[in-house]
C-alpha cells in the first residue's frame, strides 16, 4: 500500500530527512487499523526526474505486525507509477496547451513520444478532472475542457489537486493508463501528518 506524505521541499531536503525512521512514521495501519505504530522496514528505490533533480531516491517502507503488511510513504511531488514528478509534468503541459508566459519557468526538454503520451492521457481525463476539481477550485469560463481543467489545476494548484484526487478519489491525476487496474491497487493518504 502507498501512502502519500505531504512533504513541502525540494528532492535534497526529503533525502536528507529519510535516515529518520519517527520523523514521518504513521500512528496506526492504515489497512488493518490497528492502533499501534508500525515499525521501520526498509526501503525501495525508484527513479525520479524532478526540475533539479534526476536520479534515484529511496522511499520509506513501513510494516504492520498485526496484519503483516508493508506501507510505502511516498512523498506528494513524486507521482505513484511514473517517473517525472508533478512539477515536470505540469510545466510541459502548460507550455504545450498555453500561450508562453514571462513568468512561467521553460519546462525541461522532453521526448516526443514521452509528451504526447502525457497530453494523450490528459485530453482523455479533462471532463472528468473538471467534474473532480469543481470542489477545489470553481470551474472558469474556457472554450473547452482541457482548457478549463488547465485554469482549475492552476487555480487549485498541481500538488494540492493531485493529493486530493490520490487520496479521496483514488485517481491519478493523469489517469491510469490500462495495464494498471487502480481497483486492485491499494492506495491511502497520509491526512494528518504536518508538513516537513
Amino acid at each position: 500500500m502507498q501512502i502519500l506524505h505531504p512533504f513541502s521541499g525540494s528532492v535534497e531536503q526529503y533525502l536528507a530527512q529519510l535516515p529518520d525512521p519517527d520523523r514521518h512514521r504513521p500512528a496506526c495501519c492504515p489497512q488493518c487499523r490497528a492502533g499501534r505504530p508500525l515499525s521501520a522496514h526498509g526501503f525501495y528505490t525508484r527513479t525520479l526526474a524532478d526540475l533539479a533533480f534526476d536520479g534515484t531516491i529511496r522511499v520509506r517502507r513501513y510494516l504492520c505486525h498485526c496484519c503483516r503488511r508493508t506501507v510505502s510513504l511516498l512523498p506528494d511531488f513524486a507521482l505513484p507509477c511514473l517517473r517525472f514528478s508533478i512539477a515536470v509534468i505540469s510545466l510541459w503541459l502548460l507550455a504545450r496547451l498555453l500561450p508562453q508566459s514571462p513568468n512561467r519557468p521553460a519546462p525541461p526538454p522532453m521526448p516526443y513520444q514521452r509528451g504526447q503520451f502525457w497530453l494523450r492521457r490528459f485530453r482523455s481525463r479533462a471532463p472528468a478532472l473538471c467534474a473532480e476539481l469543481a470542489t477545489l477550485s470553481a470551474p472558469a469560463p474556457a472554450p473547452d475542457f482541457l482548457h478549463r481543467a488547465l485554469a482549475m489545476l492552476e487555480s487549485a494548484g498541481w500538488t494540492r489537486a493531485h493529493r486530493f484526487l490520490f487520496g479521496d478519489l483514488r485517481q491519478h491525476l493523469l489517469g491510469w493508463p490500462p495495464s494498471l487496474d487502480p481497483a486492485r491497487r491499494c492506495l491511502a493518504l497520509l491526512a494528518d501528518a504536518a508538513p516537513a
